[in-house]
């Protein structure tokens, strides 16, 4: 059921990319095809350059939250060279305007502003998290400060669409951002089946509560039924044959081993048991005798197996006294060393929501990286907005899937709505 509700939310049919770290969106930002433009009217593409760009870009926020966020302004920043600077003015560039002169390329032809058309929402304190790999989605970061996990300067935030201003510091808690970025615990489901499978399975009228309750009066009412002379005295019988064929294995097994001595008592108790089961076949026999036959088979079963037992634990502690002292190089004992450190940063607490000993999500390697307008410290799980995103010679600072030109008919369509 939730790989279904996985599937229909990213949609391998209809590829549509999202901020977050599924295996499934991964796949589909690797076939990433834009939507073909051609043969449709300029309204059509700017509709669908939209329709493909939100889809990525706060697909969680309503449309007429992001309508009020967005700016018909583009940050960008022109990086001069301080040489061109001394040399020329500006009177070539301005001297070749109408004159029939060669233009001169511009500077500003080679920044792609077009990758700007959502900077509003990086500001955003939820995507803001996502960002700085505080969570494997977009909606998780949501959801965390919807939770009232996540700090803004000291003080609880519980806003997600609250918009983040140069020099903000936000805080996530560590434990939630562990659950969030590490490896989930394996499922349970294995116990659970086996637990069921202990009660009876509920007919179609029953709940498991009527079920239990009379699986118990099911055990009480079999307690309390008296148990007849023949059944009692047939299962000392069987008890007594078990003994003999115990014994039997204690003899195969440790047929090299053994002493002479202890041989001849368990062959001796295998006869006496043979004997016993006769007698206790016959109808003179009383269920007491038999009783009586059967506790003392057992106990003298038990000091066999018991000294057997006590061998074997000498045996063995004198074998690792026998064993040479093995010498640790000083390589070795470092790597030792380090292991037990990492042990310790890194310990395995069967009490956390997640895995431990702490492991990254498996396709959390082609989403991490971090924006140049975040200065983010992974140990105190904090980050600082620096200042807000602005494109640059050759680059854009806001991450998006997509090229320049779709983000400018879908800048294009909120231009004239926004």
């Amino acid at each position: 059921m939730k790989q279904r509700r996985l599937l229909r939310f990213h949609g391998l049919k209809r590829a549509r990319p999202r901020q977050t770290w599924n295996k499934y969106n991964l796949f589909n930002l690797f076939r990433l095809r834009e939507p073909r433009l051609s043969g449709k009217t300029i309204f059509q593409q700017k509709w669908a350059a939209k329709a493909y760009t939100r889809a990525y870009h706060g697909e969680h926020i309503k449309e007429r939250q992001w309508k009020r966020m967005f700016s018909r302004r583009l940050p960008s920043v022109v990086n001069m060279d301080p040489r061109y600077l001394a040399t020329d003015d500006g009177s070539r560039l301005a001297k070749g305007r109408g004159s029939g002169l060669a233009t001169v390329r511009s500077v500003h032809e080679e920044i792609p502003y077009m990758n700007m058309a959502f900077f509003p929402m990086e500001r955003r304190l939820d995507i803001a998290i996502f960002r700085a790999l505080f969570a494997s989605s977009a909606r998780q970061a949501r959801q965390m400060v919807i939770h009232g996990a996540v700090k803004v300067n000291g003080k609880k935030m519980e806003f997600p669409g609250y918009l983040l201003n140069p020099g903000d510091m936000f805080q996530v808690d560590s434990e939630k951002v562990m659950a969030a970025t590490g490896r989930p615990r394996p499922s349970q489901a294995k116990e659970y089946v086996a637990r069921k499978k202990r009660v009876k399975a509920p007919t179609d009228n029953a709940s498991t509560a009527e079920v239990e309750e009379e699986v118990e009066e099911d055990a009480t009412e079999a307690e309390a039924e008296p148990v007849s002379g023949e059944s009692a005295k047939a299962a000392s019988i069987m008890a007594m044959r078990e003994i003999r064929e115990r014994a039997k294995d204690v003899i195969k097994a440790h047929k090299t081993e053994m002493s002479g001595n202890r041989k001849k008592a368990l062959r001796a108790l295998m006869k006496e048991a043979r004997s016993n089961i006769s007698k206790s076949q016959k109808s003179s026999t009383t269920l007491e005798e038999t009783k009586t036959i059967v506790n003392q088979l057992t106990d003298a079963f038990a000091k066999l197996e018991l000294s057997d037992e006590q061998r074997k634990e000498k045996e063995e502690r004198e074998a690792k006294e026998k064993e040479p002292q093995v010498t640790v190089s000083k390589r070795d004992l470092a790597l030792i060393k380090e292991s037990e450190r990492a042990k310790l940063e890194n310990p395995y607490d069967p009490s956390k929501p997640y895995l431990t000993p702490w492991l990254p999500r498996p396709y959390m390697a082609p989403f991490a990286f971090i924006p140049r307008y975040l200065e983010v410290n992974q140990k105190i799980c904090a980050a600082v907005y620096l200042r807000h995103p602005v494109a640059r010679k050759g680059e854009a600072e806001v991450p998006t899937p997509f090229s320049a030109g779709l983000n400018q008919l879908a800048f294009a369509w909120y231009l004239r709505r926004g």
